[in-house]
C-alpha cells in the first residue's frame, strides 16, 4: 500500500491538504509530518498516522520517511535557515527511499523575492538533481492574508499603499489544498511544475471597491511614497522587518509579479476558484479578516 506523508501537516495549508486527501484516498495511506505531536493530536483523531519530526533533525526525517511513496514538502517559515531545512527534506527523503517529491513553492516571474525566492530556486534545484520524481507548485498569494498587506482598518484609513495599482491572482488556502490533494492522488503530473494561480484576476484598488460596495462606506486608495509604507506600519506595531517584508509583498503584488493564467488549477478542480468578493462576504468580520 502506498503512503503520502505531508510535510507542515499542522499549519493551515497542510491542515487543510490532509482533510481533502481524505475525501479522495483511506486514512491509513496518509502520514502528517508535525514538529510537536500534540498539534497532531487533532490530525490523528480522524485516523491519519501522525510522526514527529523537525526539518533541522535529519535522523529524524529519515524514520519519518520510512515507508512513504510520496512527499508534499511544504515550505519552512520566511526568517530561518530554509536552505538547510529543505535539503535535509529532500536528501533524508531520497535515503529513505522516496520516490516522489511534490513541492509548494512561491510564484514568481522575473523577479526575486527576498528571504524567499532564492531559497526556492535552491530548494528546486536541489530536487531535480535529486534523481527523484518532483512536481513543483507555484502558488501565488493566499486570499486570506490580503489584508496584512492593505492594512485591518480599511474603512477607517482606506487603502494606503505603496507601487501602484497591479493585478493578482489570489487563491484560498482551501482551494489551492484541494488541487493539491488531486494532483497528490492522480498520476500525470511527474516531473512538472504548476502555477496555481486563481480564477480571478485582481488589484488592490479593485478590492477596496468591494469592500465599499458590501458596507455602502467609502473606502479611499492612496497611493504613498514607499518609505511612508513602511513607517506607517511600523507606527502600527509591526516589527520592522515584516514591514519591509509587507512592503515588498505589496510592491510585486503591484508591480503583477503574482497576475497568471487560471487555466491549471481550474482543471484540477474542476471549477473556477473563489472570488475575493466571495471570501469577504463570508468573512464575519470584514475590519479584519481571520488569517
Amino acid at each position: 500500500m502506498s503512503k503520502i506523508l505531508v510535510t507542515g501537516a499542522t499549519g493551515l495549508l497542510g491542515i487543510k491538504i490532509i482533510d481533502h486527501l481524505l475525501k479522495r484516498i483511506p486514512a491509513n495511506q496518509i502520514v502528517a509530518l508535525a514538529r510537536d505531536a500534540e498539534k497532531g493530536i487533532n490530525i490523528s483523531e480522524k485516523g491519519v498516522e501522525v510522526r514527529v519530526a523537525d526539518y533541522f533533525n535529519y535522523d529524524a526525517l529519515l524514520q519519518a520517511f520510512e515507508g512513504i511513496e510520496k512527499v508534499l514538502l511544504i515550505g519552512s517559515h520566511s526568517f530561518t535557515d530554509r536552505f538547510t531545512q529543505h535539503y535535509n527534506a529532500i536528501t533524508a527523503a531520497r535515503q529513505a527511499g522516496v520516490k516522489h517529491i511534490v513541492y509548494n513553492s512561491i510564484m514568481r516571474k522575473d523577479r526575486i523575492f527576498p528571504d524567499i525566492s532564492d531559497s526556492d530556486i535552491f530548494s528546486e534545484q536541489t530536487l531535480k538533481a535529486s534523481g527523484l520524481t518532483y512536481t513543483i507548485l507555484h502558488q501565488p498569494p493566499f486570499t486570506e492574508v490580503l489584508h496584512f498587506y492593505y492594512g485591518f482598518t480599511p474603512y477607517d484609513k482606506g487603502f494606503r499603499l505603496s507601487k501602484g495599482k497591479g493585478k493578482m491572482s489570489p487563491v484560498t488556502r482551501n482551494d489551492l489544498a484541494e488541487a493539491e490533494a488531486v494532483i497528490l492522488t492522480t498520476s500525470g503530473h511527474e516531473n512538472k511544475s504548476y502555477d496555481l494561480t486563481g480564477s480571478e484576476a485582481i488589484s488592490f484598488a479593485d478590492i477596496a471597491k468591494i469592500l465599499e460596495d458590501l458596507k455602502g462606506q467609502p473606502v479611499p486608495y492612496e497611493v504613498i511614497a514607499d518609505k511612508a509604507y513602511k513607517d506607517m506600519r511600523i507606527a502600527e506595531g509591526i516589527p520592522p522587518f515584516m514591514a519591509e517584508f509587507a512592503f515588498n509583498w505589496v510592491d510585486f503584488i503591484n508591480s503583477g509579479e503574482y497576475d497568471g493564467s487560471p487555466e491549471v488549477i481550474e482543471d484540477l478542480l474542476g471549477r473556477k476558484t473563489m472570488t475575493m468578493r466571495a471570501y469577504l462576504e463570508n468573512t464575519q468580520e470584514l475590519e479584519k479578516p481571520q488569517i
